[in-house]
């Protein structure tokens, strides 16, 4: 039988992990994850899974929904408030993209490095 895989982390590229985690922990309310510093910032959550930000020199945005530079993954949210939700991750920081496929099913944003992420309802 195969071994059963745990997921441990998440690692994010970017070009400032210290304020790429700045506006996530702003979002999801976990904890700066010790050592965090100007190269490699993550957040961790209460079950111990850990979302990384990590520096790369000479970063690339997705951009989505072009996918000339495409967005490779992409984290989903949920929330009970999509219009609360929506109105706090502006005011930290996210861009809501024209192109919305969801309906009113989901909402597409970026975080401050360009990565889309979904809100959904809870």
């Amino acid at each position: 039988m195969p071994p059963k895989l745990k997921l441990t982390a998440i690692t994010l590229d970017c070009p400032d992990p210290q304020a790429l985690a700045a506006f996530y922990r702003e979002a999801t309310g976990h904890a700066l994850a010790p050592g965090s510093n100007a190269d490699f910032a993550g957040l961790v959550r209460e079950d111990g899974l850990v979302i990384g930000f990590q520096r790369v020199d000479d970063y690339q945005a997705p951009r989505w929904p072009d996918q000339a530079a495409p967005q490779q993954f992409h984290l989903d949210f949920a929330a009970d408030d999509l219009d609360e939700a929506e109105a706090l991750l502006l005011k930290w920081g996210a861009a809501k993209p024209e192109y919305q496929p969801g309906g009113d099913r989901w909402r597409v944003f970026t975080d401050p490095a360009g990565h889309p992420f979904c809100l959904t309802r809870g």
